[in-house]
């Protein structure tokens, strides 16, 4: 019961925030930038949802078939190797992978694409690997004494069971990406980081916010509707 009151205080304590600042924002006129060129808005915006879209997609058709040969019996010995790969990409700072990229590809939006894809890489591939090293291994004894195949126990027992995992980690990978999209400007890349950075040139709070608070909401509203939708695709038995 306490647990229950806490989380409720805490969501009233921050629907409060949030409304308090958007009217400090409102009022002081921080936003008139986004009423002033609102075609110059929905161009970053497309840019900056491109990018994530791509990246995001990229990340999960790698790290997703990765995940499952690296958990795959005869491949096992491969785990530690390819896991470690993976998460030295991830500690890397995004600053540090945007100049490597640059350094490699020049710059403009191929550099940003590929910086985000590789830093999108390790929470789909870690979710995945820990979604289905997490099946009970009596349900895998029993379809194998159904007389499944390998490929039938992955996709019918050992992806499904994984599933709030994987989708967990994609969600994760997506709203990290929106946020590190911002730094995409630095390389010609686009996106609404060009407010964020003109804002930050110029000693402008109107402009860099009218880049920065969009970020935000798009964060929160796409981790809503995959939040949603994990609640839509996942078995409620299934659901750490």
């Amino acid at each position: 019961m306490k647990q229950e009151l806490m989380t409720k205080i805490i969501k009233v304590v921050l629907t409060i925030a949030i409304v308090w600042f958007f009217y400090w924002a409102l009022t002081n006129n921080y936003f008139a930038k986004l009423f002033e060129s609102p075609n110059e808005f929905f161009v970053l915006l497309q840019q900056h949802m491109t990018l994530v879209g791509i990246s995001s997609l990229l990340a999960v058709a790698v790290a997703l078939p990765l995940a499952i040969f690296v958990t795959r019996p005869k491949f096992k010995r491969t785990e530690w190797f390819i896991s470690n790969i993976v998460n030295f990409g991830y500690t890397i700072p995004n600053m540090a992978i945007l100049a490597l990229m640059m350094g490699i590809l020049g710059i403009g939006f191929k550099t940003a694409l590929f910086a985000l894809f590789l830093y999108s890489i390790l929470p789909v591939f870690r979710n995945t690997v820990a979604g289905i090293h997490s099946v009970n291994s009596n349900l895998i004894d029993a379809a194998k004494g159904m007389g499944f195949k390998p490929h039938q126990i992955l996709l019918r027992v050992e992806l499904p069971n994984a599933a709030y995992s994987i989708l967990a980690g994609i969600r994760t990978a997506v709203v990290i990406n929106i946020g590190a999209t911002a730094l995409a400007s630095l390389v010609g890349g686009g996106g609404l980081g060009n407010w964020i950075f003109t804002g930050i040139k110029m000693f402008d709070n109107g402009i860099l916010l009218s880049g920065a608070i969009p970020i935000i909401l798009l964060a929160l509203l796409t981790d809503l509707i995959l939040r949603g939708i994990e609640i839509l695709v996942v078995s409620k038995g299934t659901r750490v």
